[in-house]
């Protein structure tokens, strides 16, 4: 059994695949598959090509096996059907091949074809194996595809695992037209699959790693969203909508799902714009401070609750005592997280969002209880210090004032705040890891794709093991 693990068995099998009675249209496309992935491609030195990785070999095989057993099929069955059910293979060994799963190989073999420079031209390029493509075309496709998990899977792999498609990306002067669907895919959390949320989470997180990102997403205006259905959105900058976005995120994970992989994410996706938050939408700063009032009253009840479970405790001491303090301890993480998020927009642009400040004014006795408590009492005085000023430069103002004119005062406050009254902490900054073992989450998420799309393939349900079949 070893040996269906070892390269001869597919080097072997190989000239039977593209030798036998598939059609000749087809066998460039099948020569192309392997030779590309299992030789070229991964070092321009075939001599110092060691084993590639067994599950790999395996996979592909597999589904080459299936393709030619199909064609023998076609002469005498069906042939029409077979060679739809071929190419239906064919498919499926494109997603393998271009998933994160098979890049993840023992060096050589990591610096796979979707690691190395590719030729942005369509012209022949001069570096031998060099795989040539044309961003704009590859950046056009993937805009109008992130509806599917494939496309999304792709843009995730193409981001984390190449550097010059990442570059090229952020390069670009519409980012809007791949950053507004995979919002979209956010926005309705309820109707995907948890994959494919994740992925295009990640997607966010690896762009708001670059800080001309950050700046350049508040100076696309938006008109007319239609898909987002809180609030008529009439017009709005990309960078507050993708706030608005990830803190919908948010709570629908708080409420539902609660899965902390969930959280860190968004909420490491706002940290690392919020030093960059630029004219900030009025409705996007409500929803900051909403969030952080829904997380001050989850506190609250948290709190009450393991006070109650204590004076409990002390009447019968045979009621077991519930572990209140690790989600106290878990929500405190959150809350504190949401004070640096921020205290990192007032520190860095409280100048150019007057109405974060306004929200803030409007809330203020949300963040009375937090001023003294040890966990918060250091990230709390910037933002404490900021209510103050305002609170006294409005009460001077007089009483019944309109909003307009609350603002003016706030804009004219900005200027008169000395900058050095602020305290500096260290800058918000997050990047994506992987985890350590990676394939646990993408292989049994890739196989569930081919088993998806396998349109006219039948897969056994009930054989199915290396995935449950509802996380499709």
């Amino acid at each position: 059994s070893c040996g269906v693990f070892l390269p001869p068995l597919l080097l072997q099998a190989f000239p039977l695949l593209v030798a036998g009675p598939v059609p000749p249209p087809l066998r460039p496309e099948l020569l192309q598959l392997v030779y590309l992935q299992f030789w070229k491609a991964f070092s321009p030195d075939p001599s110092a090509l060691r084993a590639p990785h067994p599950l790999c070999l395996v996979c592909l095989l597999f589904l080459l096996l299936i393709i030619q057993s199909l064609f023998s099929l076609g002469g005498v069955v069906c042939p029409g059907r077979c060679a739809d059910l071929a190419q239906g293979c064919l498919r499926e060994c494109r997603v393998l091949l271009s998933s994160p799963c098979v890049l993840r190989l023992p060096k050589p073999l990591g610096t796979s074809v979707l690691q190395r420079p590719w030729d942005s031209s369509p012209f022949p390029s001069s570096i031998p194996h060099a795989f040539q493509i044309n961003f704009n075309s590859l950046y056009t496709a993937l805009c109008e595809q992130q509806t599917s998990d494939k496309a999304t899977l792709l843009l995730y792999t193409l981001l984390h695992q190449n550097s010059n498609v990442r570059t090229y990306m952020l390069a670009r002067t519409d980012m809007e037209n791949l950053v507004l669907p995979i919002l979209e895919i956010l926005y309705h959390v309820e109707e995907r699959n948890s994959h494919h949320v994740y992925m295009a989470l990640i997607i966010l997180l690896i762009l708001t790693e670059d800080d001309g990102f950050n700046r350049s997403i508040h100076e696309v205006i938006l008109k007319n969203i239609t898909w987002y259905s809180e609030r008529v959105l009439t017009e709005i900058s990309l960078g507050s909508l993708l706030i608005l976005v990830v803190i919908r995120t948010i709570q629908y994970n708080m409420t539902r799902t609660r899965d902390k992989y969930l959280h860190t994410n968004c909420l490491a996706a706002l940290a690392n714009m919020s030093a960059q938050f630029r004219s900030l939408h009025q409705y996007a700063a409500q929803r900051i401070i909403s969030l952080f009032s829904l997380l001050s009253k989850k506190h609250n009840k948290v709190l009450e609750q393991a006070t109650q479970s204590l004076r409990s405790s002390l009447s019968s001491s045979d009621v077991p005592l519930p572990d209140y303090a690790q989600d106290l301890s878990v929500i405190e993480e959150v809350i504190r997280m949401m004070l640096e998020i921020i205290n990192s927009c007032l520190t860095n642009s409280l100048h150019h969002n007057p109405n974060l400040v306004y929200a803030l004014l409007y809330k203020r006795d949300l963040f009375e209880q937090f001023r003294t408590h040890p966990s918060f009492q250091d990230i709390m005085q910037n933002i404490d210090l900021v209510i103050t000023f305002f609170s006294s430069r409005l009460l001077q103002a007089g009483a019944e004032l309109s909003v307009e004119r609350v603002l003016d005062i706030i804009k004219q406050g900005v200027v008169a705040l000395p900058k050095d009254r602020l305290k500096k902490f260290p800058e918000l900054k997050f990047k994506y890891v992987e985890e350590e073992q990676p394939e646990e989450f993408f292989i049994p998420y890739v196989w569930s794709l081919v088993y998806n799309s396998a349109v006219g393939l039948y897969w056994n349900p009930q054989d199915i093991q290396l995935f449950t079949m509802d996380s499709d």
